[in-house]
């Protein structure tokens, strides 16, 4: 934007949605739900630092901001924290109740709640239905607050028809779904063309978590997205909205500025070589799902082995890869003939391997196929180096390592 432009904005707003501060993860590892807990909410710095850069003039905060209405402490405390950091007495922040954290009696939006003792001034709750709240004389904001966590009621349609004659920008500020997304579930409808109908300027909403803006460009209504992805599959999340307002009605500018820093990728391995050439990449900011779809021999388990290990960490080593969660369902073990493996062994350990090659077979044999590589690990280690067994028929290996 040139200087020209920036001399011909009226006002510049920053909108963010769907912070679901205090999400679980619940089906990752202690240690890895906190890098991922704990990323959630470093993300909220930078989009404030992103708000300071632009000098916007005010940061519209659409809803689902935590996970729960009655978030743990640290969560709330935590949030209350990051706005006192900044002295921001001429740059209002709104944050409005969502579906995941409505507002009701004694949620973390409630008057007496230590949360709103906390914040500053120049944070403001949008806690009344008719909300409105001018940002200057030459804009106004209009906002509805979601009761509950489920319902069917529009909330843009409750926000006030421009009157004849009212040349200012209209703000609306609402959290629920246009559902011009097949599969999304009946929640909060929003008409896709409430921006019109309400005679808005611009229509801010959250609940979807990748960034969109929806048509017509000359009365936006814009999902800011996510500002960290919750889960795998979640397209164009990471982003804010950083929105310009021409003078004159114009229509406004809306760039979409990155702030999130992890990355979440869901890679199917089916060789070696693949899961070689991931491992040379940067992934200290990913969270990696590996499903691994090969077929390979004992030493070659072996070398998949190390690589997880490297990418996953220890005890005493940083893994390569941020978060991993790793599928070995298709994971095909060639278990050979086990001669080779038998060789020089006592009688009584060669039944124990012959007893394990039948069992490796069957579909709940994970246990058995590990085993046979310990002892793969322990006799190579005895007789001086590895030996990738010949190939034979192909078994499955199972989930557990």
């Amino acid at each position: 934007m040139t200087t020209a432009e920036e001399q011909d904005v009226a006002l510049k707003i920053l909108h963010t949605a769907d912070w679901h501060l205090g999400v679980r993860f619940s089906s990752f590892g202690d240690e890895d739900r906190t890098k991922l807990t704990r990323a959630r909410i470093d993300a909220v710095d930078r989009l404030l630092g992103t708000a300071e850069s632009y000098s916007v003039n005010a940061v519209l905060c659409a809803g689902d901001l935590f996970d729960t209405p009655a978030p743990d402490e640290h969560w709330w405390k935590g949030l209350a924290e990051k706005f006192q950091r900044r002295n921001w007495r001429d740059r209002p922040v709104f944050l409005l109740p969502g579906n995941h954290d409505p507002l009701q009696p004694n949620s973390v939006w409630s008057a007496d709640h230590g949360f709103r003792r906390a914040l500053p001034s120049w944070v403001h709750v949008v806690d009344r239905d008719a909300y409105e709240f001018p940002l200057s004389e030459e804009a106004v904001l209009y906002a509805e607050p979601c009761r509950s966590q489920a319902g069917s009621e529009d909330l843009a349609s409750r926000l006030p028809l421009r009157s004849p004659g009212d040349q200012r920008i209209r703000i609306g500020l609402v959290h629920g779904q246009t559902f011009d997304i097949a599969g999304h579930q009946t929640n909060f409808p929003i008409a896709a063309d409430a921006a019109q109908q309400r005679g808005l300027n611009y229509l801010a909403i959250g609940d979807t978590h990748g960034f969109r803006e929806l048509p017509p460009r000359n009365t936006p209504t814009v999902y800011p997205g996510a500002p960290e992805a919750t889960k795998f599959g979640e397209l164009d999340a990471g982003f804010v909205a950083v929105v310009f307002f021409p003078r004159q009605g114009r229509t406004p500018i809306v760039q979409r500025q990155k702030v999130g820093l992890w990355r979440w990728r869901d890679e199917r391995i089916t060789s070696l070589a693949d899961l070689e050439l991931l491992r040379a990449e940067e992934l200290g900011e990913c969270v990696v799902r590996l499903t691994l779809a090969m077929d390979v021999n004992l030493a070659q388990f072996e070398r998949i082995e190390k690589i997880l290990d490297e990418l996953k960490g220890n005890e005493a080593t940083h893994g390569r890869a941020g978060v991993l969660q790793v599928h070995r369902g298709e994971l095909g073990l060639n278990t050979g003939s086990g001669e080779d493996l038998e060789s020089g062994l006592p009688e009584v350990l060669k039944s124990v391997v012959q007893r394990l090659q039948a069992r490796a077979g069957l579909k709940d044999g994970a246990v058995a196929r590990q085993a046979l590589y310990n002892l793969y690990k322990t006799y190579k280690a005895v007789r001086g180096g590895p030996r990738a067994l010949p190939g034979a028929a192909t078994q499955t290996a199972g989930d557990g390592r």
